[in-house]
């Protein structure tokens, strides 16, 4: 795990590559990669590669980066795992290749040889990466199909600047940083920014599961090469009747190669199925004693949402080196600014996976697990049973969406006075499962922004989000419920908010964050048990270890991991804390960027 920025001034009038540029962007990532650190400028000075190491697998100079092979023809500089590369490498072997390396990185570089941009095909795990063709004057990017591990890029029109970290391209400079209306309408619908936007007009992310061309006529557009619907629908034409064994060898399959590694690999533990049976699994599959870690709170003690006598039993049961670590508001405050320097995009989330990484990564661990993915893909949130109930319902009405913009716009003041303005859109958005997502995870609904930031930046923010917010209504090509549900999680709530938060939260403390449910080879491996008409769900999930869960935890109801984040942020701001959501987001926005 790692932090990659680069420099590519493809256009022949563009200048050269700024050395200090790309040193100031790797710079700014050093928590992503105290291992080691790495440089190259191209012969022609057109192309700059950074890296930042963490070292995880093959821990020797040999592993370090940007990478090369034959004398510079290719040059990687590459962020993530790559859980198959062992099989690859044998693959590749047999063909005569050969390696000086036990790194991933090099067969990502043979790999790309030999396969061009299909190689991306053949990964499984988490990546983003570039590699420089010097053959063809060109860079090839891609990121993995989930979007675990994040790619950002800045291209000018000459020259194209791409990093791991928004602040990170920010830091090297020469970046137009107009505010993008799209991104900060998103931050106020979702609490998080949908890609492929930021807060800045001018940098966009790579969408997950794409590659992307780059060469002296510019950067091509986005090229899909995994997407969350388009295998549910694939695995619609052949749905499969799931059997325990069967996902039970799936689970494994997939834990297994999230254990690769040359260090320690520990466990995010909770009270929650998740990670309880993410502990379960890997505790049959290595002999040593894994170490895990939870997180509590004080102003939980006693509570529903005190997670850590429960989250101790689990441990004791499977016998890990566990540790507790209890949180106050005296040690959010204290870690506040390094908590905001750190986020590298504004967000309502994420607080609690910088705590419990800053406690593993204390403990000595360099990897950890987290439960990640498993509410997505088994259906554990309410959401799952809500938005059919309403969509089904509302959605047999004709004409009911129009008649509800009617509604809303009459009687939305009146309501949004002693309710939440959620109620005034129910009948406008409670049509489509898209619409019903909308209307079920925005802190705001789209007729508020105006009042946050103005009706023309509110306007031209959203019609530009509706791009992309209309193709939510892509899931209703899918034929279950279940799937149509899990697909609106798994692209929007798990993408844009958990999945980044991970990656932020993790690398402020240089501990790699593996999610073992996100993967794409597991997904297309259960897709077809999803798509049935009785799927598996959490609780099937949970009874795939060997050794059950204690029924103390197979029986506990879902809470989900609450933070009292808006209490300590707002403690001393009154005004804001009067605000609620508005004064939070515009805090956690001024302070992300201060």
């Amino acid at each position: 795990m790692c932090g990659i920025a680069g420099i590519f001034a493809y256009d022949s009038s563009a200048p050269p590559v700024d050395r200090d540029a790309l040193l100031r962007m790797s710079n700014s990532m050093i928590s992503r990669g105290p291992d080691g650190e790495g440089n190259w400028v191209s012969e022609n000075l057109r192309t700059g590669f950074a890296h930042r190491r963490l070292s995880i697998i093959d821990l020797s100079d040999s592993g370090a980066q940007p990478m090369q092979m034959d004398g510079g023809r290719l040059m990687i500089t590459y962020n993530g795992e790559i859980y198959n590369f062992r099989e690859l490498r044998a693959e590749l072997e047999q063909q005569g290749r050969r390696f000086r390396s036990e790194s991933d990185t090099e067969v990502l570089l043979h790999l790309y040889d030999r396969d061009g941009a299909a190689m991306v095909e053949r990964l499984r795990g988490m990546f983003a990466f570039a590699i420089h063709d010097c053959k063809k004057q060109a860079v090839f990017l891609a990121r993995d199909g989930f979007g675990i591990k994040p790619l950002y890029y800045a291209n000018d029109g000459r020259t194209l600047r791409f990093a791991s970290q928004v602040k990170a391209l920010l830091a090297g400079g020469d970046i137009d940083t107009a505010p993008s209306a799209a991104g900060l309408a998103g931050i106020y619908v979702w609490g998080s920014v949908p890609e492929p936007w930021t807060l800045f007009d001018n940098i966009r992310s790579l969408p997950a599961g794409s590659t992307m061309w780059v060469d002296a006529t510019g950067a091509g557009e986005p090229v899909k090469f995994f997407d969350v619907t388009h295998e549910l629908e694939r695995a619609s034409e052949t749905p499969e009747q799931w059997s325990w064994e069967n996902l039970r060898n799936a689970l494994l399959d997939t834990l297994q190669h999230h254990l690769v590694a040359d260090v320690p690999v520990g466990a995010f533990l909770s009270a929650g199925l998740d990670s309880a049976t993410i502990v379960a699994l890997a505790a049959e599959l290595q002999p040593n004693a894994l170490r895990s870690v939870t997180l509590a709170f004080e102003e939980f003690d006693n509570t529903e949402f005190d997670e850590a006598a429960l989250a101790e039993k689990i441990a004791s049961h499977y016998d890990t080196s566990h540790r507790t670590e209890r949180l106050k508001g005296a040690d959010f405050h204290a870690e506040y600014r390094r908590l905001c320097s750190a986020m590298d995009q504004p967000t309502i989330d994420g607080v609690n996976t910088y705590f419990v990484s800053k406690v593993a990564a204390e403990t000595g661990l360099k990897v950890a697990m987290s439960g990640l993915g498993g509410d997505e893909m088994f259906g554990g949130y309410p959401s799952f049973r809500q938005i059919p109930q309403l969509a089904e319902t509302l959605g047999k009405i004709p004409g009911m969406r129009c008649a509800g913009q009617l509604f809303r716009k009459i009687f939305g003041p009146t309501i949004s006075a002693v309710k939440s303005p959620k109620y005034a859109g129910l009948f406008e958005y409670g049509t489509t499962y898209a619409d019903v997502y909308l209307l079920r995870r925005a802190l705001f609904m789209p007729w508020e922004l105006p009042n946050l930031m103005g009706s023309t930046m509110a306007r031209d923010g959203w019609e530009e989000l509706e791009e992309i917010t209309g193709r939510r209504q892509q899931v209703d090509s899918l034929h279950t419920p279940r799937t149509k549900v899990s697909a609106l999680e798994a692209t929007w709530y798990m993408r844009h908010q958990l999945l980044r938060d991970s990656d932020w939260a993790g690398m402020a403390h240089s501990l790699e964050i593996r999610v073992p449910l996100v993967d794409t080879v597991l997904f297309r491996r259960i897709a077809p048990m999803l798509v049935s008409k009785t799927p598996p769900g959490k609780r099937d999930m949970a009874a795939s270890p060997t050794k059950p869960l204690p029924d103390t935890v197979l029986n506990r109801s879902k809470t989900g991991f609450a933070v009292p984040m808006p209490d300590w942020l707002l403690k001393n701001d009154p005004a804001a804390l009067k605000q609620g959501y508005r004064g939070w987001l515009r805090k956690i926005i001024e302070d992300c960027y201060a």
